[in-house]
């Protein structure tokens, strides 16, 4: 089965070369002023510096509201073919991003490039492969970086009674994790993110959250059936501002990982929390891990599984999910 946009990529031998050699092209610049509880928008001055003082020509577009970057990518793509794009933002700013890739019909998936210059408050992606956090150091990589072709996952679910697909390159997370990622967002909204508040709306959850009974099938297999407290799938390790939710996630091995934590006591997931940002928690009793081209996700029909990708809050169950192996091109300090 294909997705819109995505074509066989063969035999690609793709390396850092190729930047190189397309420097003379115009890369899109699409920035997220709000990102970094609008951090983005203060730093882009000093940014847009350093990107010409690279010798980098671009054309760069600020996004206005949610999802807003999903129409530019899209929109520009068609329109002007652009093949090279650098995302100003956090990790829901790269997601809305790979999204508009996907949803464009003009030029392959694969021979798209996605350089990233984190000013997130997560940063979660770019934990994984080491990224610098200085943005003279970012936009270096743009040239001198790791290029290769990322996994991509289709996260497909029910928003009020319509079925709709989301793209992501890094960890869907499903029940607690989804929650978690609520509550973080309304404080995002109030210019309070961060990881701190992060862990704090992971204590505070504790509270208002109940597992959920699941049947998880992978590959056409029923791997579990049972109440569970939260569950993690994707593509790369980190989520939640460094928690390691997936500590074998490789990011184009074709699979996802998986991570679920049946039904635990608040006194097992306090005392245990540390272990989240080493992922030395999956030697929990409770923890199961799992890995698949294809899951599918069901809960009770009394109740409904949540689901947040990259951060962002999306919609609820019956959940499907697909791996698009080697997808888009992208640019990392370290290839894994």
């Amino acid at each position: 089965m294909r997705f819109p946009g995505v074509f066989s990529s063969g035999d690609l031998n793709i390396n850092k070369q190729h930047i190189l050699e397309n420097k003379q092209n115009t890369w899109l610049v699409i920035v997220n002023p709000h990102a970094g509880s609008k951090k983005c928008k203060r730093d882009w001055p000093e940014i847009q510096r350093l990107l010409k003082d690279a010798g980098l020509k671009i054309h760069h577009i600020f996004s206005e509201r949610p999802y807003h970057a999903i129409e530019i990518a899209k929109d520009q793509i068609e329109e002007k073919g652009f093949d090279k794009l650098i995302v100003v933002g956090g990790d829901g700013t790269l997601n809305e991003v790979v999204n508009g890739i996907f949803r464009q019909k003009r030029i392959k998936t694969q021979d798209v490039t996605v350089g990233m210059i984190s000013v997130g408050t997560g940063n979660d992606w770019g934990r994984m492969y080491e990224m610098p956090e200085s943005y003279k150091e970012q936009v270096n990589l743009l040239s001198s970086g790791h290029v290769f072709l990322h996994d991509v996952g289709k996260a497909s679910y029910c928003f009020s009674e319509d079925k709709q697909d989301r793209y992501f390159m890094n960890i869907a997370g499903m029940g607690y994790d989804a929650l978690v990622a609520e509550k973080a967002n309304i404080m995002k909204q109030k210019g309070k993110g961060g990881p701190v508040s992060y862990l704090v709306n992971v204590v505070s959850g504790l509270f208002q959250y109940k597992s959920v009974h699941l049947d998880i099938h992978a590959d056409d297999k029923h791997v579990f059936s049972g109440k569970v407290f939260t569950m993690s799938i994707g593509i790369c390790k980190y989520n939640g501002g460094g928690m390691m939710q997936l500590p074998d996630a490789v990011p184009d091995d074709g699979l996802f990982d998986i991570t679920i934590i049946r039904k635990i006591t608040k006194y097992r997931i306090i005392t245990n929390i540390k272990n989240l940002y080493d992922g030395s928690f999956v030697k929990m009793w409770e923890v199961e891990q799992f890995t698949g081209k294809k899951v599918m996700v069901s809960a009770k029909p009394a109740h409904k599984l949540y689901l947040e990708t990259d951060g962002e809050s999306l919609g609820h169950s019956p959940l499907h999910f697909e791996v698009i192996p080697r997808a888009v091109r992208v640019i990392v300090n370290k290839k894994l």
